[in-house]
């Protein structure tokens, strides 16, 4: 949302950057002062969450709701104070993130336009699109944990319907993707049959680094977490194509078991790795490996809290990543041309796990009652063996691709940007 924020700013919007309080305290912690420029300010609204000063990654499901329930008396209050701000223009659009859909009531209110960006991809997208037709003809929720193990998980969805007709109350004036035409053409086309206008504009780390030469504007970055850039330097040392990448994003977790056998199939693969741990990555308790381990791996492994993730990828010592599949950290690797082992959590993560290994070409995936010889098989395979060499193959295609689509001028996210701008800025509704 932020690299967006920054787009938008570039092209000539002045941007309020909108967060909540915790996660607004939490940037404060890990990058100082968000003084920002005389157009580019921040803004906060409380999320109705318990106060918290630690510095963990709060409940998804109950961060939703409690910002369903509480959020838009608080974001109507901003609006306000805003547009009564002496110096400032008033707020001629709201850009949102698609489960902040109080925003959609703001916006009508106002009588401006509401763009929704959906963070995920846009193959996950389209399965939220469609999950209430997976209720209504009775294929979930499952009904007891048998259908977990029984094939049922194997069904086959073919019958999507088009829906051209549907009613939906609120409908955004837009919807933002952060993917590229190539990567999704299909499920954009479907996207793009029942949506108003649908721009993909991805990526948006390489449209951001192409089009944005301020550097005040390029200074403001996103991470809640602090990185330690000591790891780049331990890559430096290392030779291309030899290191395993691994991060399972900043919102999942794992029981201390998995995180064992995790360890025991790296350390067993023999093969160099940087492994980034969150403190609160173990659900319940701090994440702390076998001491055995870190005496087996010496200096082949090199364990961070967290690190500058697309610097990382795009590493020639890199040879590959193992991923939950969160889409930024999916898109990030096809667009470094880094292949991935793929260990997906929830929300569309398998969704984005399906594509990764049967769509594209680029991913091979780990059950998910993780066993450390599994892990060390595909570790190997993934650095050493025929498939990897394949998937290292297709992903620099993709990325070759990627590199495209956010090249001026005749680049497809660099024309659907100029498109959204338009839009924005000609609307009728300002």
């Amino acid at each position: 949302m932020l690299k967006l924020a920054k787009l938008l700013h570039h092209r000539g919007f002045h941007v309020t950057f909108v967060n909540t309080e915790y996660n607004h305290s939490r940037l404060l912690r890990t990058r100082g002062d968000l003084a920002g420029l005389p157009s580019f300010r921040f803004a906060t609204i409380p999320d109705g969450m318990p106060p918290s000063d630690t510095d963990v990654t709060q409940d998804i499901p109950a961060l939703c709701e409690s910002t369903r329930r509480t959020c838009l008396p608080h974001f109507k209050g901003l609006l306000a104070d805003l547009n009564s701000t002496a110096g400032l223009p008033p707020v001629s659009c709201i850009v949102s993130d698609g489960v902040m859909s109080f925003t959609l009531d703001a916006a009508a209110d106002l009588g401006i336009p509401e763009v929704l960006f959906w963070t995920t991809s846009a193959c996950g997208f389209l399965g939220y699109m469609h999950y209430r037709d997976l209720i209504n003809r009775g294929l979930t929720p499952l009904k007891d944990e048998s259908y977990l193990t029984n094939g049922y998980l194997d069904t086959v969805i073919d019958w999507i319907p088009g829906m051209k007709n549907r009613a939906r109350t609120k409908a955004p004036s837009a919807i933002i993707l952060n993917t590229f035409d190539a990567l999704e053409h299909d499920v954009l086309a479907a996207l793009s049959a029942i949506l108003p206008p649908v721009y993909s504009i991805g990526s948006l780390s390489l449209l951001s680094h192409n089009q944005i030469t301020d550097p005040a504007l390029k200074s403001i970055s996103s991470s809640l977490w602090k990185e330690e850039t000591e790891c780049l330097r331990w890559l430096d040392a290392k030779q291309p194509n030899s290191v395993l990448y691994v991060n399972f994003g900043s919102i999942t977790v794992m029981t201390n078991s998995q995180l064992v056998e995790f360890a025991w199939g790296l350390a067993n693969s023999r093969k160099p790795f940087l492994w980034v741990i969150r403190p609160d990555l173990v659900a319940g308790e701090t994440a702390m490996l076998p001491p055995e381990f870190v005496t087996e791996t010496g200096n082949r492994g090199l364990l961070a809290k967290w690190c500058p993730q697309e610097e990382v990828l795009n590493h020639p010592s890199v040879a590959g990543f193992l991923t939950h599949n969160g889409w930024n950290s999916t898109l990030e690797s096809i667009c470094s041309g880094v292949p991935m082992i793929c260990w997906p959590f929830f929300a569309e993560q398998q969704t984005n796990c399906k594509f990764a290994c049967d769509e594209w070409g680029v991913g091979m995936e780990i059950d998910s009652d993780v066993k450390r010889d599994e892990v060390e098989g595909l570790v190997r395979e993934l650095m050493e063996g025929g498939k990897g060499e394949e998937m290292r193959r297709r992903a620099a295609e993709w990325k070759t691709m990627a590199v495209e689509a956010t090249t001026a001028p005749s680049g497809s996210s660099v024309a659907n940007l100029d498109k959204l701008v338009q839009a924005l800025l000609l609307s009728p509704c300002q």
